[in-house]
């Protein structure tokens, strides 16, 4: 193994500025496109140069290979669950399930209170299943197809699922994130919960009361369609009934039940192809639209197609046809160019020492502790942005930031819950993190048009900074303490963690 010299300020600094200003510049050409390939040539591009730097100072090839197939293999499981995610959409659609949820979406909810209702049932799923992915992944895309039906805007509607969402996966015992955090500092789960509350239910109350404001004050356009018509004419095309839901409930309780993430999405996905063999027949005939298969063969060949290209809409309804006609493990193929880039990128920043130096960088200028909080987000969000993944967003900022919160007398849920505010929370709102991406591709709506929306998200990274320099709840749970044994354990599976490259892995199992 070759020895390494460590990255120089210009280094760091030279890369920094390479990668902003080509993510700009690709902004600026591509706008919403972005990420549909030039974002992944940019970070693939800067990787390189990263790698050049690495050689420069120590690395040989060999060590550049590994990094790569380390971090590429670490996204592996998240790749694998985008994938089926896809198939589980386009499978939904033909099912009935979606257009179910939509129609009765349409008529249960209305206009004037549609996004904070929105927010509340994806942050009550998200917080028994722990999981935001999954939530998105099934209510929310039911939750989006309503806001079409309803002609409310997408992108505030994709800012309440999100919020939503990522509120309940916070707080649920049951998700990931909420488990690595405490683990990470070295306390328990439930003092780590009781800690978020100052921070998070604050941030969710605000949250709420904003998108009520908004429901209440939208007008729709001149234009808008009508949403009878609209749910009339998916009953027209669709078996709609309560029955068709049963894929839904099915995959919450899975979740329940903590089945892993993909074979709940696998198995969601495979009920939703029986049900549409069962109950979608003309549906699916129409789809295939091929005379000279029989009915057994399009039946067949309809339910194989929507799994890999998603289902295509032809009702002459040009808002059904554009709001069904989606789905298919092909459409995240752009996701998964983007992750596979991104956390090669990530990777790479990691082994040359620069990500590391970075955090320490940021540390050094802490003079308070309520500053060495607001340090903590900010390294959250730059890991975040740097490394391309969550769950390296909680681990690296926490083993570097523990001592020092050690030092200064700040319980260790105090650090976990700060790692929470800046890590968990801000992955959605970067577009080539594998959270972004993963949202992105799910709900048709480009990161940085759902971003202003995402009222909790943005609004809890500040809340834990502004609490933190009033100094109310920095001494949350102070009859927790911190048995040593624990600490030890946290240390160990914080190490584990990091040199697998755990976080972008567990990546889907998520979200969080």
């Amino acid at each position: 193994m070759s020895t390494l010299k460590a990255p120089s300020r210009w280094d760091i600094g030279f890369t920094l500025v390479l990668l902003v200003s080509l993510l700009s510049l690709s902004v600026y050409f591509f706008g919403e496109d972005s990420s549909l390939g030039p974002n992944q040539i940019v970070l693939t591009f800067v990787a390189a140069v990263v790698a050049i730097i690495g050689i420069k100072n120590g690395l040989c090839w060999q060590d550049i290979e590994q990094t790569i197939i380390s971090s590429v293999s670490a996204a592996l499981m998240a790749a694998l669950i985008l994938l089926s995610v896809g198939g589980l959409i386009g499978s939904w659609i033909l099912s009935g399930t979606v257009p179910s949820m939509i129609y009765y979406g349409g008529l249960l909810l209305s206009p004037e209170y549609f996004y904070v209702a929105g927010c509340l049932l994806c942050a009550l799923v998200s917080f028994c299943v722990g999981s935001s992915w999954t939530t998105v992944g099934t209510i929310g895309v039911g939750v989006m197809g309503t806001a079409v039906s309803m002609d409310l805007p997408i992108d505030i509607t994709a800012g309440a699922i999100i919020s939503g969402s990522y509120f309940g996966d916070k707080m649920s015992p049951m998700s990931d994130t909420t488990n690595l955090a405490p683990a990470v500092t070295g306390t328990d789960l439930f003092t780590h919960i009781r800690s978020m509350m100052w921070t998070t239910l604050p941030s969710m109350f605000i949250t709420l009361v904003i998108f009520t404001v908004l429901g209440l004050n939208y007008q729709p356009p001149a234009t808008a369609v009508d949403s009878a018509l609209f749910s009339a004419g998916l009953a027209e095309t669709f078996t709609i009934n309560g029955f068709m839901l049963l894929p839904v409930a099915f995959v919450v309780f899975l979740a329940m039940k903590k089945v892993p993430a993909l074979p709940t999405v696998l198995a969601g996905t495979i009920v939703g192809c029986v049900f549409a063999l069962l109950f979608q027949g003309p549906v699916i005939i129409q789809f295939v639209d091929d005379s000279s298969l029989n009915t057994f063969e399009a039946m067949v060949k309809g339910t194989w197609t929507v799994l890999f290209d998603g289902y295509e809409s032809h009702t002459g309804d040009s808002k059904i046809d554009s709001l069904l006609s989606r789905g298919g493990m092909f459409s995240m193929l752009h996701t998964l160019w983007l992750i596979i880039a991104a956390m090669s990128f990530g990777g790479m920043m990691e082994k040359t020492g620069m990500l590391q130096k970075l955090v320490r960088g940021l540390l050094a200028m802490s003079v308070s502790s309520a500053a060495l909080v607001a340090k903590t987000i900010v390294s959250c969000i730059g890991v975040n942005a740097i490394a391309s993944d969550q769950y390296i967003s909680i681990v690296m900022p926490g083993r570097m930031y523990s001592e020092e919160y050690k030092k200064r007398g700040i319980r260790p849920e105090i650090l976990s819950r700060v790692l929470e505010d800046g890590g968990t929370i801000t992955s959605p709102l970067i577009p080539w993190n594998t959270c972004g991406a993963f949202l992105a591709g799910t709900l048709g709506v480009a990161t940085l048009t759902y971003l202003p929306y995402c009222f909790f998200n943005l609004i809890n990274p500040v809340m834990s900074i502004v609490l933190a320099y009033l100094g109310i709840g920095m001494g949350a749970g102070a009859g927790a303490g911190v048995v040593t044994g624990v600490a030890a354990q946290a240390n160990e599976q914080a190490d584990t963690a990091s040199h697998a490259n755990k976080p972008a892995a567990a990546g889907l199992a998520e979200n969080s």
